[in-house]
Parts: structure tokens; sequence; C-alpha cells
């Protein structure tokens, strides 16, 4: 009699059901599991974006404390017509408007700051003579700078005006500290003398200015001012060839003034505008749109605004509104900031994947050990249903039938919440396809395994054949998983991390696993030989039972071993970047504080021994083209460096670099009239290969100055040691690199004229407290360089570094990662047990039938147990103290470090100790609970399980 097909689908569903209610807490796993994942690929992406937008954000806004990114600059043509002229009022106007051609969405996040500025070259004081002694020439810039009416106030007299009657001297703002170097005070006139115009006049153009107002600054710690080295306090340098000195002073004029100086025959300014970089929440995805536009904005503007030719000087000539103009040049430093984060970021997310690949492999590996305890409970049920003829076909769906509605519900609702915890508006976005997949994956493993569960067996006649054939599978699958692991540290070691090659880790922890299967079970049978010769059987038949049980808990194994491997690896990349951190400031600092500025500065007399306490040294760097005696080869640029090796010596007494030189170039310097004597130098290894015998000669002449020849004579070579001596890195800093380096004696100074590309470094030593020794450095450094030097501190520096936000992502990726990942497989490794279980209490109630006491029995759980626990924490800390030693080359820490090298790998011991603790309380905790549930159990539930 055939039954009905409804009655049929209805006790299919019935049995559904029924099943679903035994298997409900391992259904509940795989849900919990499913939830996580897919609300992880949710919620962490956006998180993640969230880090790297603060992270650019903060690097944004510390450069544009120093200088503008982005910078629009061109010269007005100030003889176009027949009459020398210029509307600065209208330039600065027009020029505002040249934003409409960045597109839309990049002019919405840089716009023009202020209405634009203009500064003059360098001129000189004809009148009054500066009353200073030993001062033998004044050089005086002018500026207009309507961003500094904010910051400035004015103790006598007022602002030059924009606006001044022609045929009238243009007006000057001078700081406080200017017009005391000067000796000039409101209503005093100055007279300047300008550089001619080649080829156009004979006789530099003089111009008379009124001083119109002396200002000070309304605070010396504005951003504002670390921008503007020379116009509250002026610079001194050593006069060529003289024992003199020459002060730099900087003065603000009003809007009009280059009109007037425009009649008087001075050429044109150079006008700029600044672009402000404003990024806000997607900071990452913003910048990605600016620098694209920015790639050709200075091609588009000069394509549609130079059209013509000058007839003066034949150079291209262009047109910013009314105004003709010299071509336009866009500065773009935002996109070598952005490309510099871009492979610091790539950096932290490759070290990223590994703790997030590292957590899919135990969440699949949890899954997996899930699905054979749930396997496990029905292997009764199931070989019933297949010997009534259910086909297999049948038993994979019905099996799946169960789990894949709740593994999608579960993995629907994780989404719904990562979507709904994730931040909006960052950079980052979600991903649903890898929650798919992680998803797919669960429900997968439940009809993948019931299929490996309920297949055709064997044949009796096969059965040989199959465990030959089974014995062959493995060893390919072994050797395949330790090629694969070989193959791996390969390519990390040649291409570098990312989120294909993040999983290595959980490749090379299987390899782990697979040797320690295969070791610790015959170092176990060594034991047993010793065993035998004992009284007791608890330590023979222990260790008997845990060789024999290795293969059963691999999987647990295998979630120990990567679980602890990935927390150490992340304690280690910590510890690394915490430590490298401190190398990174002190070479951001050269001391325990740096101050820099854009010019080569001489200290005022004193002002370098002037504090108690406090030791310095000076070095002034220089760009210039080096010939070399023996071939006459031209090497350029190369980097030259001014220092007192004696000032080093006692701010570093045990510095390499500090002794090398104070050997090689101690000798007496020559005195500054000695132009022909060969100054003593050490240099690069790179510049020493380009001459390997004879000296450098170098000719170096100021604007409108005679010609200045320098002989330089090797002594010596920095090692690379000595390169990487902090005392160098506030130098270094300011060179591109792979520039030849030479070090010199300060003699140098008082040889080469001025130059426009130097700049100064102050090297600060301080005694006492912290606290107090901060404030003292930065004093001592302002009455060095003046109060507006850019000085860095490296407590200061430290704490910076510390609060990146790459830095802290790292951290924060790695413990959530590795919670999750503990707590992952603190449910597989439960799991495993309660699947393994059964056959160590059985072995126990036959033992405890033949008079095995309830101690003797809690021994033998903990001695079954006991190699695991010691495999996983030997296979853990070995995977995560080798890993990153293997793939060093490619491992560039250096990225968040700021150091001049990749800092050495440094192992956090206590948190790798706390971890092995951990791991073998957690299996010897599993072991007590077992011991605690068997001696529980009653004569009938022994003699039962045995």
């Amino acid at each position: 009699m055939t039954r009905p097909s409804g009655t049929g689908a209805a006790m299919t569903l019935r049995l559904i059901r029924k099943e679903a209610r035994g298997d409900l807490p391992l259904l509940v796993c795989l849900a919990a599991l499913a939830l996580i994942l897919a609300g992880l690929c949710a919620w962490a992406p956006a998180v993640a974006g969230r880090q790297e937008d603060r992270a650019l954000r903060q690097r944004v806004a510390a450069a544009q404390s120093q200088a503008p990114l982005v910078t629009l600059s061109t010269v007005p043509e100030v003889f176009d017509t027949e009459s020398p002229s210029v509307a600065m009022a209208t330039l600065l106007s027009d020029g505002r408007g040249l934003d409409d051609r960045l597109g839309g969405s990049a002019a919405r996040h840089l716009t023009f700051a202020g209405s634009g500025s203009y500064d003059y070259n360098k001129a000189s004081l004809a009148s009054p003579l500066p009353p200073g002694r030993g001062i033998t020439s004044t050089k005086l810039s002018l500026s207009h700078l309507p961003s500094a009416q904010a910051h400035l106030r004015y103790v006598s007299g007022h602002a030059p005006a924009d606006r001044t009657p022609l045929g009238t001297a243009p007006q000057i703002g001078l700081s406080q500290t200017t017009a005391q170097a000067l000796g000039v005070r409101a209503g005093s006139r100055l007279t300047l003398e300008f550089d001619p115009v080649p080829g156009m006049q004979e006789a530099p153009p003089r111009a008379a200015l009124v001083v119109s107002g002396v200002f000070s600054e309304v605070t010396r710690t504005d951003d504002f001012w670390s921008g503007q080295p020379t116009l509250a306090q002026p610079s001194r340098y050593p006069e060529q060839r003289s024992a003199g000195t020459v002060v730099a002073a900087r003065g603000l004029v009003g809007t009009d003034a280059a009109d007037l100086l425009a009649h008087a025959g001075v050429s044109g300014p150079l006008v700029t505008w600044q672009l402000r970089a404003d990024l806000r929440q997607a900071a990452l995805d913003e910048a990605h749109a600016l620098t694209g536009s920015l790639s050709h904005f200075g091609a588009d503007l000069n394509a549609d605004l130079c059209q013509g030719v000058d007839v003066y000087t034949g150079d291209v000539s262009c047109r910013v509104g009314s105004q003709a103009t010299g071509p336009l040049v866009v500065t773009d430093s935002l996109t070598p900031l952005l490309d510099t984060f871009t492979a610091q970021d790539r950096q932290a997310r490759g070290l990223a994947a590994f703790a997030v690949d590292s957590l899919a492999a135990v969440a699949l590996a949890t899954t997996a050990v899930a699905v054979r305890l749930l396997l496990r409970r029905r292997r009764r049920h199931l070989r019933l249903q297949r010997a009534r003829g259910a086909s297999t076909v049948r038993l994979v769906l019905l099996r799946s039938a169960m789990a894949w509605p709740v593994v999608l519900v579960a993995a629907l609702l994780g989404w719904a919440g990562g979507l709904h915890l994730a931040p909006t508006g960052t950079s980052g976005s979600p991903q649903p396809l890898v929650a798919a997949l992680a998803a797919a994956t669960v429900a997968l493993t439940v009809s993948l395994m019931t299929w490996l569960a309920v297949r055709e067996p064997a044949r009796p006649g096969r059965l040989r054949r199959s465990r030959r054939t089974l014995v062959g599978r493995r060893v390919v699958l072994e050797a395949t998983v330790l090629l694969a692991a070989v193959a791996g540290v390969a390519a990390l070691r040649s291409q570098g991390p990312d989120w294909v090659l993040g999983a290595v880790p959980a490749v090379v922890a299987l390899a782990v696993v697979l040797l320690a299967l295969r070791i610790y079970p015959l170092l176990l049978r060594l034991l047993l030989r010793r065993a035998r010769r004992g009284r007791g059987a608890v330590g023979f038949i222990g260790a008997a039972r845990a060789a024999h049980d290795a293969p059963a808990t691999g999987l647990a194994l295998f979630v120990l071993v990567l679980t602890l491997g990935t927390a150490v690896f992340g304690g280690l990349v910590q510890r690394t970047i915490d430590d490298g951190l401190a190398a990174g400031a002190a070479w951001s600092t050269g001391a325990d504080a740096g101050a820099t500025t854009a010019e080569t500065t001489t200290p005022a007399p004193g002002a370098l021994t002037g504090t108690t306490g406090i030791r310095t040294a000076l070095q002034q760097l220089h760009t210039l083209d080096l010939v070399g005696q023996s071939d006459g080869a031209v090497i350029s640029p190369v980097a030259v460096i001014t220092v007192d090796p004696r000032q080093l010596a006692a701010i570093a007494p045990a510095s390499p670099l500090a002794g090398a030189l104070l050997s090689a170039l101690g000798t007496p310097p020559p005195s500054p009239a000695a132009a022909d004597a060969a100054l003593p130098s050490v240099i690069s290894p790179g510049l020493r290969a380009r001459e390997h015998t004879g000296g450098f000669t170098s000719t170096v002449q100021d604007r409108g100055g005679p010609l200045v020849h320098l002989t330089l004579k090797p002594v010596g070579t920095l090692t690379a040691a000595e390169l990487r001596d902090p005392l160098l890195g506030p130098v270094t800093a300011r060179i591109p690199a792979g520039t030849p380096i030479l070090i010199t004696t300060a003699a140098a100074e008082h040889l080469m004229p001025r130059q426009s590309a130097g700049s100064t470094v102050l090297l600060l030593r301080g005694e006492g407290p912290a606290t107090s020794r901060a404030a003292a450095l930065r004093s001592a450094a302002a009455k060095a360089l003046g109060p507006l030097a850019q000085v860095r501190t490296r407590s200061q520096t430290l704490s910076t570094l510390r609060e990146d936000g790459l830095t802290r992502g790292i951290d924060t990726v790695y413990a959530v990662c590795s919670l999750l990942a503990a707590l992952s497989g603190l449910l597989a490794v439960a799991l495993e047990l309660v699947l393994t279980s059964h056959e160590r209490s059985r072995t126990t109630s036959f033992l405890r039938t033949l008079g095995l006491g309830g101690t003797e029995a809690g021994a033998m759980h903990f001695l079954q147990l006991l190699p695991l626990a010691g495999a996983a924490a030997v296979g853990g800390t070995l995977l995560g103290l080798l890993e990153p030693r293997l793939m060093a080359g490619t491992l560039n820490l250096r990225q968040f470090t700021g150091g001049p090298a990749q800092p050495a790998l440094r192992t956090d011991y206590g948190l790798t100790l706390a971890l092995v603790i951990g791991v073998i309380l957690l299996v010897l905790a599993a072991a007590a609970t077992e011991t605690v549930l068997a001696r529980r159990r009653r004569l009938g539930a022994v003699l039962r399980l045995g």
C-alpha cells in the first residue's frame, strides 16, 4: 500500500522539528558563529575606515600647522606696458576664483585660505644703518599677509594702509624686535635697494618706505607664527669671508605697496594663494578625490590662462583677470603626504590581515568541531535511517534543512546589527560578499561533513585496500600542507602581507599541528617504556591514551596553536612598535629637544652657553654642487652639514657619530680669511664611491656677489651605524632620500655665502625633572634661534607618535581579534573535549571497575590532556615567535615608528608567558571538570560506560 505524499512530507517535517529540538545547543553555536561573522563584516570595515580617516586627519592637521599643503603662485608682469604698473588688489581678488577649475567635489574640500599674499626677495637696507656692533649689512623682505592681522597687535602706530595715494611712500609695519635691531620706530623712513632685472636695468632700483607702526605677537604659540620664521624675530648669519654678521628681517606692507614699488622700477613680487584641505569624516576617500584633481590642476590653469608671449623676456605670458602674469605654479604637498600615508596604511592593513584571517580560521575550525559533535550525537539515528533505506542525498538534505535556515536568519540578524552599530560617513564600507561567503561556509560545512559521515561505506573485500588508501591520502595531505606553508612563507618574504597572504599563519599553524601530531605521540611512546617499569599503572595508561587520542584532538590543537600564535605575534608587533617609537622620537629630535629654522641662522653671542644645565650643538645644512678633484665629475646635489664636533660630543658623549667627528674634525679650524684652505670633511659611503682618492671643490655664488671657491678634503667615511645616529635625525629629515652627505667643520660658515635653501638645527640636552626640563629646553631654543623656531621635545614627540591613529588601530585590531578568537577557540576546545570525552570516560570506567580510586582517576584525566596542553603551548609560542622573523624583510614596522631603520623585533615575554599559562590552565580546567563529573557518576553509570 502506497503512503500518500502529504503524509510523508508531514512526517519529514515532524522529524526535522524533533531532531532540531535535540540539536538546539549545537545549532545555537552555529547561529552564534554566523551572527558574529556577518556582524563583523558589516561593522569592522566602517570602524577601521574611521580609524584610517582619523589618522589621515592627524597628519594633514600637523602638516598644515607648519605650512600650507597646496599653494598657487605666479609673478605679475610689472613691465608689460610702457609705464611699470600692477593692479595688486584686482589680481589678489581674481586669483581666488581659480578654484572653480578644480571641479565641484574637489573644490568643496580644498578652499582658499585668506585673500592671497605676495612677497618680495630680500632687499638691502641702504639707510638707516643698523646700530648693533659687528653688523655689516641688513636684508629686509617685504610681505603682504592679510591673515597676519588676527595674530598681532600694534603697540605704536598703525597697520600699513592698503590704499596709499600715488606719489607717497609705501608703508611698512615691523615687529618690536625687528624695529629695535634696525634702530627705527613708527614714522621712520627706510631706503631699500632691490635687485635689478637682468637685461632691463643696469642699476639696482631704490625705494623709500615709511614705518607706519610697530607690532608684537598676540601669542607665540600660535600655529601661524611657526611658518613665519623672520616676521617677528630677525635672523642672523655670518658675513661671507668676514667676522661680521648679516641681519635678515621681514616687514608687512599693504595691498597697494606693490603698485607703488612698480612705479619705482621694482620687479613684480611672488603672489601666492594658499589652499587649505578640509577633510571631514571620509577623509581618505576625499583625499584621493583631491589628489586626482590636483594632478592636472596646474596644466589646466596654464592651458586656459596662458596664450601669449612677453615681448620683453620672451617667456610665456598669462593673464589672471585683467593682470598679465607669468606661468602659474601649483605646489602640491598633499599628494606626497597621501602617498606616504597610503604606504603606511597598506602595511597596517597587511598586519591586520593576519589577525582577521586567523580569526576566520578559528571560527571555521569551531564550526567543524560543532558539526562533528552534532553528527556524533546523531550517529545512531543516521545509521538507523541509512539501514531503513534512506539515501545519502536525503540525509544530507534533512540535516541541511535544519541548519541552513538557522544560519541564514543568524547571518541576516548579524548583518543588520552590524550595520546599525557601524559608524556612518567613513572611508570604510561594509562587505556583503564576505558576509555571504562566511554564512555560506558555515552552512556548507554542515552539508559537507554530513555527506562524509553518511556516504556509502567501503566494501568488506576492499577494507585493507581502503586502509592503505587512507594512509596514502593522509601522507599526501600532510605533504601538501607543508608545501603550502613553505610557499606561503616564501611569498610573504618576497611580497609582504596582504588579505590573501594573511591566511599564511593559519596554514603554518596547520603544518605545526601536523608535525606536533607526528612528534609528540612518539615522545609519549618513549615515556611508555619507562612507565612500564614503574609500579603504578596510572602513568602508563594515561600516556598510552594520550598517544592514542592525539589524532582525535587535532582540531582542538589547531585552534589552540593558531589562537596562541596570533596573540603572541600581536604582542610582538605591539612591543616592537612601542620600543621603536622611542627610537623614532629620539631620531626626530636628535637629543632631549631639537629646534629647526628654515634658514641658516647664527645665534646671538652667548645664546648657546647662557642657560645653566643645558648643552647645545648647532648644525647648519647647505645644498651644494661638488666637483671631484681627480676626475672632474659633477655631483649634484650634495647635503653639506657644518658642525662643531666638540658640541656634539658634549651633548652625546656615547654617540658613535660624535666620537668619529671629534676624531676626524677636531683639529683647529682655519681662520675665516684662509679661503683657500682645505676643509676636513667626513662623507657618506655613496659620496666616497663617486670619488675614491681625491677631494672635492665647489663654486658658490650669492645673488650679485663674487664667486667663492671651496676645497673639501675627505678625512673619513661615515658607517651605516653613524648615519643612523639620532644626532643626524633632524637634519636628515630635511634632506631628500638618497642625497649624498658631507659633514665639515663650522668654519665653513664664514667662507660660504648666504643661501636661500639652507636650514639650521639646534640640538639641546638638559638636566633635571622632565616637566621643568621641557620648559627650560624650549626657552633655551627660543633664545638661540628666536621665539618662532620649531621646537620639539623628545617626550612630546613620543606622546604624539603613540597617539597616532594607525598605531592605535593596529593595537585595536589585534586586541579585538585575539579576544574573539580566544572566545571562539574556547568554544571549539570545549566542544572537541566533549566530543572525545566518551573514550576517556570509558577507559576510566573500565579501570574503576577494576578498583581504580577517585584520585587515580583524576590523575588519569590530567595525564591524558596534559600532552595536548604542552603541545599547544609549544606550537603556538613557536608560531608567534618564528613567523615574524621569517618575513622580517617585508614586515616594515618602520612605517609606524619613524626611526632611521627597521626596529628590531622585540618579544613581549610577559604577555607570552601569560598566554601560555592561560592555555595550559584552560586544558587542565577541562580535565578537572571531567574529573568532577566522573566522581558524580554512580556505579550503574560506570558499569554501563565500561
